[in-house]
């Protein structure tokens, strides 16, 4: 054998492990993003069941203070807007807006000792707080999906597989400020 037969087998054999580490990524990559795929599911499943609850919760409190008009048009507005909301970001920001809007309903609520005492209220405020605390859960392992999958993404050498496969960073579901960041307080 020639030297020029030793070259060409090392090429050859160069490039097919470079096409096995190649495609090791890529499924790595695939693998992964599945898992963030499934962690926001997770996520819109939990958030679409607190968007079921709220009319419920509404139509209760509706009952009881005639007057909080504005705060029920509130909770409904900012719903529907969370439900339209498109992308991780968007529907982040419009959550923030939703939680808000329910914290405001508890505390109007606070002015009346009645609906406190409502079975079917006490029942949907423990239904809500439920699912807040599934959100979290979702959340948390959407993030850590996340996270690994971004470690892949810009990580050497498989960045390299991941811009050339159209692999792009998956944004992390987070709240945007500290105030944001406290739970709210349902407590009666």
């Amino acid at each position: 054998m020639g030297f020029l037969s030793i070259m060409g087998i090392i090429l050859v054999l160069s490039i097919l492990l470079f096409i096995f580490w190649s495609a090791s990524i890529y499924n790595t990559l695939v693998r992964l993003n599945n898992l963030v795929q499934e962690g926001w599911s997770g996520i819109d499943v939990q958030l679409k069941r607190r968007y079921d609850l709220i009319p419920n919760l509404v139509a209760v409190v509706k009952q009881y203070s005639i007057h909080e008009t504005d705060v029920l048009e509130n909770v409904t507005r900012m719903r529907a807007i969370s439900m339209d909301a498109k992308g991780i970001d968007e529907r982040a920001k419009a959550e923030v807006g939703l939680s808000g809007a329910l914290k405001t309903l508890f505390a109007v609520s606070e002015n009346y000792p009645n609906l406190k005492a409502n079975e079917n209220f006490l029942a949907l405020q423990k239904d809500l707080t439920k699912i807040e605390e599934e959100i979290q859960l979702a959340r948390r392992y959407y993030n850590g999906a996340a996270r690994n999958y971004n470690i892949v993404v810009e990580g050497f050498p498989s960045k390299y597989v991941a811009n050339f496969a159209a692999f792009r960073k998956a944004p992390y579901f987070e709240l945007a400020s500290e105030k944001e960041r406290e739970a709210p307080k349902v407590t009666f």
